[in-house]
């Protein structure tokens, strides 16, 4: 009787795997997943989602709230390129607050660069922001905005969560969507009316001009690092009960931990190979039902177009899950693999078995899939 993996379905979601077709010939340059392109050949596909040039969500995030449920009432059989995915109160729970029934935005500390003629949003990661100097900004910004009526938690220091009826129905965009972009269309706006608001524009001014020349930025600039000059707002919306379709989840992402912590499920930070978590879940004491993978090694090289280190990123999941879950396949220790590639505007979705792995009609490669 073969042994069946624990987890014997695996679904591994990868936010940033697929650049944009403009992009495709210079980022597969140098690339090389032979276990990967024969899971695409043989792969059934899913769900191909295009998105929209001007969509301010992800296509992770829009998946990971639907797969989950997590989308606001009327909008749960919408199309998969709806650009909805409010997040903010699941990414709460995640970070150790109680969102109960409010509405909530996530907040950012951010860099936002002057351009020749516009502003441009740098990736919140790349700041290196500690939790000190997090912290010390926080408390200049926390009785500024309790001023204005704004309820403020702040479990991490380095991601806010504001809640105010004056906020309304504001849509800000993620932070990575549109970050080495001019921000001006993606400033937060009035989901109906598209008018920015004013009192978020009157808080963010606020916490700009306490900033300005703060301690904290000064000593930054000295050591070479970018200022933090100003706040991003996104991801509002009202917690909703949720349901998973996964046993477990693997992510360092807050939203998917919220969404996993709220539907009841386990979850925890992913391991660093297929091979750790094969051992992880044997060793689990309910390991039974599929098991989501979150990795993300490909953000930060995208969004910063650095390609040699995107192909990087290929390079080891190749030699740490690709070649791995392929083998897993091969051998009937893993039943089925989900594979999920995500751009910034849309994504992929595919599922192969064991079976899938001996027809040989399919003939699909990994530059089929990327997104016009």
């Amino acid at each position: 009787m073969r042994s069946i993996m624990p987890a014997d379905r695996l679904h591994l979601l990868l936010p940033f795997a697929l650049p944009a077709a403009a992009d495709a010939s210079t980022a597969l340059h140098d690339i090389h997943s032979p276990a990967l392109d024969r899971l695409i050949a043989r792969a059934t596909l899913v769900e191909r989602v295009i998105g929209e040039d001007f969509q301010r969500t992800l296509p992770h995030e829009r998946w990971v709230a639907r797969q989950f449920g997590a989308l606001p009432d009327g909008t749960a059989g919408a199309s998969a390129a709806a650009d909805e995915a409010p997040l903010a109160p699941y990414m709460l729970r995640a970070d150790g607050g109680d969102p109960g029934s409010a509405t909530w935005a996530c907040v950012q500390p951010v860099h936002v660069h002057i351009a020749h003629d516009h502003l441009v949003l740098i990736d919140p990661a790349s700041l290196d922001l500690s939790d000190d100097e997090a912290g010390t900004l926080l408390a200049v910004a926390r009785p500024l905005i309790e001023e204005l009526g704004v309820r403020i938690e702040a479990p991490k220091p380095t991601r806010w969560y504001l809640s105010s009826d004056a906020f309304g129905t504001l849509a800000g965009a993620s932070p990575l969507r549109a970050s080495g972009r001019n921000i001006e269309i993606w400033l937060p706006h009035e989901a109906h009316s598209g008018e920015r608001s004013r009192a978020w524009m009157k808080l963010q001014n606020e916490v700009q001009m306490a900033w300005f020349e703060h301690p904290v930025n000064e000593a930054r600039e000295a050591r070479g690092l970018p200022a933090v000059n100003s706040i991003w707002f996104h991801a509002q919306g009202a917690a909703h009960p949720v349901r998973s379709p996964f046993a477990r989840v693997l992510s360092s992402a807050a939203a998917t931990r919220g969404l996993a912590l709220s539907a009841g499920v386990a979850t925890d930070a992913p391991p660093a190979s297929y091979g750790e978590l094969s051992t992880l879940l044997r060793g689990a004491s309910n390991s039974s039902g599929a098991t989501l993978v979150e990795l993300d090694p490909f953000s930060a090289p995208y969004v910063e177009q650095d390609w040699a280190r995107w192909n990087q990123a290929f390079a080891a999941l190749q030699t740490d899950w690709f070649a791995p879950a392929l083998a897993a396949l091969q051998s009937g220790e893993l039943a089925e693999l989900g594979l999920t590639l995500c751009g910034d505007t849309g994504s992929v979705t595919l599922t192969v078995t064991r079976g899938d792995l001996s027809k040989f009609w399919r003939r699909r490669v990994l530059a089929s899939l990327f997104i016009e």
